[in-house]
């Protein structure tokens, strides 16, 4: 019997969290504006000051000579590093 009350109990929240994964995506495809337009990175970096310029660099020659064509932006954002990675950004804008 409580193998039964286990195993009902276990069914009923899975089917919960499958009715909510359901209803998520119908959300997101229904009031939001996504659109499969093209391709947006989005970078996140901390302290990599000695690394991000040949990382984007080769971000850049695959974009370039590739087979990446539907790239649209290509967003860098610095997670509060100690070294000097912001300045580095602040001088390539």
């Amino acid at each position: 019997m409580g193998d039964f009350i286990f195993t009902t109990i276990l069914w009923t929240l899975a089917l919960y969290g499958l009715f909510e994964i359901v209803k998520t995506l119908i959300n997101i495809y229904t009031c939001t504006n996504l659109k499969s337009d093209g391709i947006y990175f989005i970078i996140a970096v901390k302290n990599q000051e000695n690394k991000i310029e040949g990382f984007l660099r080769s971000i850049l020659f695959k974009i370039i000579y590739g087979k990446e064509e539907n790239v649209k932006h290509i967003i860098v954002t610095d997670l509060d590093s100690s070294d000097d990675t912001r300045e580095y950004f602040a001088k390539v804008k």
